[in-house]
């Protein structure tokens, strides 16, 4: 089961401040069939695995009450059944629906049988089948180690020799905070804390997707999947929080713009949480479409609406910026008030993915 939990955490990249927990419950899809929300994908060569849904005696996590409980249920797990031997063959299968940053993801694994390899591991931070991070347990080679994979080359082990029987549930957790990564098999820190960079085969990646990983003819299955994680917050959210805290005086600030699919203007940020989604009205279609500027009052409270420009000056957002009035105000003294808050928001911004990721 993929759980993640309420907590409080922060870091410096603009994350949202409460952690969450999302569950994957194998039992909710349907038997021998993948699981929703994931993607079977291949690193090296061959064929993707064959990912289904199977049943298993799988012990409990928790050690029994009473001396006549069972010492294990039979249950749904995930295994990875294909058995193509080929040598640079790692089947994965890929979380679609949610981006990681900071995280621990925690997961039962049971090798099975192989005669190539016997191998189950974790993927993580994935861009794409070329570009990850993986811990992976080999009850062949009796070893547990991480590698990092950048544009299908894969860097040295790190890690060491363990004993990891064949058949048995083990357990194995990933923690990332920032660039910092830990390793642990049942409980213990068999692989020391790592440090990547950008020297590490070239790049690093500070976000990406989770997933499940084999080799060659591994037969392996998971279960009581749980990753703890800091939900990313987009950068459209952090410029408007940023920007109000820099100038408490506002009375409210807005972006509008356009979802990835979708033709209609929306409230994609807000000071006030309960407006997002809200639909744009025509004064912000306007704005958007002839990159206009517009000004308007609403009793004491002073509206400019401007132009949020991409790196290439094209138009992707409509800025509304609400500004009290005082005394004397003029429509060239609140635009002055209002324009430097845009300026530095499009300081910020390259293109509309960057402001909706």
């Amino acid at each position: 089961m993929l759980r993640l939990i309420l907590g409080f955490a922060a870091w410096a990249a603009g994350w949202h401040l409460l952690a969450a927990e999302r569950p994957f419950d194998f039992g909710k899809f349907p038997l021998n069939e993948p699981p929703a929300g994931f993607r079977s994908a291949i690193s090296g060569q061959g064929k993707p695995g064959d990912w289904k849904i199977i049943m298993d005696e799988v012990p409990p996590l928790l050690p029994p009450i009473t001396p006549n409980a069972p010492l294990v249920t039979k249950r749904p797990v995930l295994a990875q059944l294909d058995r193509d031997a080929t040598d640079e063959h790692c089947p994965l299968l890929i979380f679609e629906e949610e981006t990681f940053g900071d995280f621990t993801l925690t997961t039962r694994f049971k090798t099975v049988s192989g005669l190539a390899e016997q191998m189950a591991g974790s993927a993580f931070r994935i861009q794409d089948e070329n570009n990850y991070y993986y811990v992976r347990a080999s009850s062949l080679g009796n070893t547990f180690r991480f590698h990092k994979l950048v544009q299908g080359k894969r860097s040295p082990p790190i890690g060491m020799e363990v004993e990891i029987p064949k058949g048995v549930w083990h357990e194995m957790t990933v923690e990332c905070k920032g660039n910092q990564i830990r390793c642990l098999l049942n409980g213990k820190e068999v692989i020391p804390k790592l440090t990547d960079s950008p020297f590490l085969i070239g790049s690093s990646f500070s976000t990406g997707k989770i997933g499940f990983w084999t080799k060659s003819d591994s037969v392996s299955y998971f279960a009581d999947t749980q990753v703890v994680y800091t939900p990313r917050e987009s950068l459209a959210k952090v410029l408007v929080r940023e920007m109000v805290q820099k100038y408490p005086r506002l009375l409210g600030l807005k972006i509008y713009a356009r979802r990835q699919n979708q033709s209609a203007i929306q409230v994609i940020a807000s000071n006030n949480e309960t407006d997002i989604g809200t639909p744009g009205a025509k004064v912000e279609q306007d704005v958007i479409e002839r990159d206009a500027l517009y000004f308007g009052r609403e009793k004491q409270t002073l509206i400019v609406t401007l132009p949020l420009h991409d790196r290439n000056g094209e138009v992707i957002a409509a800025v509304r910026v609400e500004l009290l009035g005082f005394r004397g105000q003029t429509e060239q003294n609140a635009v002055a008030r209002a324009l430097p808050i845009v300026k530095q928001m499009e300081l910020r911004v390259q293109s509309t993915t960057d402001l909706l990721q």
